[in-house]
C-alpha cells in the first residue's frame, strides 16, 4: 500500500515530471517505475520507502554494490587533496596507480606487453577506438563480428575513418545451445560456427585483404547471457592468429569477476590482441580503455580528440574495485555461487513450461521464457526457416559480400543441409551439403545440444511479465536477449548467501505468478493498473513480506 508520510505522491510526482520532461528514448525507466534515493550493496531504498534488491547493478557497472565503503573512501581521498578531477590524458598519481592494479589482473601473455589508451568515458567509444586501433595497424578495413553482439549500434563505429572507402562489417554466427543457428546446438554447433568463419576468411573469391580485425564477446550479454564455449574461445584464437587478424574481446560487460574469473578470457586462457574495458573498472564511474599489444600501438600525437579520458574520481574508484575484487577473491566467489544459483533456477524449466532456457557464467544468469503452448510444429517451421537456413544463411552469404567477395562452400554448405527446412533453403545440395554432411551438419545422429525437437518460440511479453511480477516483489531485474526475452541477473559480486537465496526466493515466486496467469490466458496490458506504463501501477511489495529477510 502507498506510504501515509506522503512518500508516495513524492515518488508519484517525479515520475510524472520525468515523462513529460524526458526522451521517450528512456528504457530502464519505463520498466522500472521506481525513484531511488539510498542504496547501499545489493539494497535499493525508493522514493516511496520500499526497498528492492537490485540484481541490474548499474547494468553491471557495480561489482561491489552500491557505495561500496573503499568505493566511498577512494572518491573522498581524491576530492580531499585538491586534485584535478579532470586531467585530460596528462600523467597524474591518480592514473598511475590505476594502470599499475589494472596491469596486475591482465591475462598472462599481455600484461608484459600491453598499453593502455584511455578514451571517452562510455563503451561504445572503446569501441570505436578499438577499430580505430586495428585499422590503423593493419591497413585493413573490414571487421569480423558475431551476430546477437551488443556493440556496433552507433553510426561512428563502423564508418570508415577519413576519406576511406566505405567501411563493411561481416556477421558470423555464434555458437549457443537453444537457438543454435544450425539446429545442432553442443560442441557440434560450435564446430559449424567455428568452421563457417574459416570459410569466410579463406574463401577463394575473397576478394579485398582480410579484415582489419575480429571482435567478439566472450559472454554475449545483451544478446541473451549466451556463454561462448571455450573450446569456441581457443578456435577464434587460432583462425585469427594464423591470419594476422587481430581478435578484440570485448570485456565491458564481463570483465572484473563477473564471470567466476576476473576476466571472462580466462576461462578459454586466450590471449587477446585487444581488450575493450568499461562499466566495472570505473569502480561505478564513467571510465572506458582498450588495453592491446604493444605492437599494435601505431597511434600518433594528436590522434585521439576525446575530451574526457582523464576522470580521476572514476580512476580512483576503479583502483579500489579493482584491487578489493583481486585482493578478497571474489571473482572466484562469483563463479561458485553463480554456479548454484544456475542449478537451483534451472529447476525452474522443469516446474514450468514457459522457462525455455537457463543459462550463463558466474553471476551473469538469463532465463530464456518461451511461450508453451500452440501450434510448435508450425513455430518451428518458421523458426528454422528464418534462424536455421534461408534468412540468415542469405546473412552469412552476405558477410562475403560485405567483405567484398563470397564463399561458395559456405553458402552451398548451409543451403544444401537446410534443405526442406524451409523457403529458399533448398538449392545446393550438391558440393554444400556433401562439406555440411562431413562435418555432421543435419545428420539424424548428431549431438544435438538444444532441446528435443528445437526450441519453443520466444516469448517476450511473458519475459516482460516476469519482470513486473519482480518488481512487486522487490527485486529489480533486466531484460535482454535478441528477441527481449531473457530475464537477466546481474547482482554484485558482494551478494551474500542469504540474499542470493532471496533472490532466488523472489524470482521463482514471479515466474511462478505469470506461468498460473499464462495457464489461465491471461496478461497484463498497458492500460491494466499492473502494468508498469500505466500511472497507477502499485508495486504492491510491503516491508514484511516473506522475501523481505535479505533487505
Amino acid at each position: 500500500m502507498p506510504a501515509s508520510d506522503g512518500s508516495h505522491f513524492v515518488h508519484e510526482g517525479i515520475l510524472r515530471r520525468q515523462s513529460v520532461r524526458e526522451s521517450a528514448a528512456r528504457t530502464y525507466a519505463r520498466a522500472l517505475p521506481i525513484v531511488p534515493v539510498r542504496a547501499r550493496g545489493l539494497t535499493i531504498e525508493g522514493a516511496d520507502g520500499r526497498r528492492y534488491l537490485d540484481c541490474l547493478s548499474g547494468a553491471g557497472t557495480l561489482v561491489l554494490g552500491h557505495n561500496h565503503p573503499v568505493v566511498r573512501e577512494a572518491i573522498r581521498r581524491v576530492l580531499d587533496s585538491g586534485a584535478p578531477l579532470q586531467a585530460l590524458d596528462l600523467a597524474t598519481p591518480v592514473k598511475d596507480a590505476f594502470v599499475t592494479e589494472l596491469f596486475r589482473t591482465l591475462p598472462p601473455g599481455l600484461a608484459d606487453r600491453a598499453r593502455v589508451r584511455f578514451c571517452g568515458p562510455a563503451d561504445t567509444d572503446a569501441v570505436e577506438a578499438a577499430f580505430h586501433l586495428v585499422r590503423s595497424a593493419t591497413g585493413r578495413d573490414g571487421m569480423l563480428a558475431f551476430t546477437g553482439a551488443q556493440k556496433g549500434t552507433t553510426t561512428g563505429v563502423f564508418e570508415a575513418p577519413g576519406d576511406a572507402v566505405e567501411s563493411r562489417i561481416a556477421y558470423l554466427p555464434y555458437p549457443q545451445d537453444y537457438r543454435c543457428p544450425f539446429g545442432v546446438g553442443g560442441a557440434r554447433g560450435a564446430e559449424l560456427a567455428a568452421r563457417w568463419t574459416e570459410s569466410v576468411l579463406d574463401g577463394p573469391k575473397s576478394g579485398p585483404p582480410l579484415p582489419a580485425g575480429m571482435i567478439l564477446e566472450p559472454v554475449q550479454s545483451e544478446g541473451g547471457v549466451v556463454p561462448a564455449p571455450d573450446e569456441w574461445m581457443l578456435r577464434m584464437r587460432q583462425i585469427t592468429a594464423a591470419r594476422s587478424v587481430p581478435l578484440i574481446a570485448d570485456e565491458v560487460r564481463t570483465g572484473v569477476g563477473r564471470t567466476g574469473a576476473f576476466w571472462a578470457v580466462d576461462h578459454s586462457g586466450i590471449t587477446p590482441d585487444v581488450m575493450i574495458l568499461s562499466n566495472a573498472i570505473g569502480g561505478s564511474l564513467p571510465l572506458a580503455a582498450l588495453v592491446y599489444r604493444d605492437d599494435l600501438d601505431a597511434g600518433e600525437p594528436g590522434t585521439s580528440a576525446d575530451t574526457f579520458p582523464g576522470n580521476q574520481l572514476a580512476m580512483a574508484a576503479g583502483t579500489a574495485t579493482l584491487s578489493y575484487v583481486r585482493e578478497n577473491g571474489l571473482a572466484e566467489r562469483a563463479g561458485t555461487l553463480g554456479s548454484r544459483m544456475l542449478g537451483q533456477l534451472r529447476q525452474l524449466a522443469g516446474e514450468f513450461p514457459i522457462v525455455g532456457d537457463v543459462r550463463g557464467r558466474g553471476l551473469m544468469v538469463g532465463i530464456e521464457l518461451v511461450e508453451a503452448e500452440g501450434d510448435f510444429e508450425a513455430a518451428r517451421a518458421v523458426a528454422g526457416a528464418r534462424a536455421g537456413t534461408s534468412a540468415e544463411a542469405g546473412t552469412w552469404a552476405g558477410t562475403r559480400v560485405g567483405l567484398g567477395g563470397s564463399d561458395d562452400r559456405g553458402v552451398d554448405a548451409l543451403s544444401g543441409a537446410g534443405a526442406g527446412a524451409g523457403a529458399g533453403a533448398g538449392a545446393g545440395a550438391g558440393r554444400g551439403g556433401e562439406w555440411a554432411r562431413s562435418i555432421g551438419f543435419g545428420r539424424a545422429d548428431a549431438a544435438v545440444g538444444g532441446p528435443a525437437g528445437g526450441p519453443h518460440p520466444a516469448a517476450p511479453g511473458l519475459a516482460a511479465a516476469v519482470q513486473r511480477e519482480c518488481l512487486r516483489r522487490g527485486l529489480i531485474v533486466e531484460l535482454a536477449g535478441r528477441h527481449a526475452n531473457v530475464v537477466r541477473l546481474l547482482p554484485p559480486l558482494t551478494i551474500t548467501d542469504e540474499q542470493a537465496a532471496a533472490v532466488l526466493d523472489r524470482l521463482a515466486d514471479a515466474v511462478e505468478a505469470v506461468a498460473r496467469n499464462h495457464a489461465r490466458g491471461e496478461q497484463a496490458h498497458p492500460q491494466h493498473p499492473e502494468h508498469p506504463e500505466h500511472p497507477r501501477h502499485p508495486q504492491t511489495f510491503r516491508p514484511g513480506d516473506r522475501a523481505e529477510r535479505a533487505g
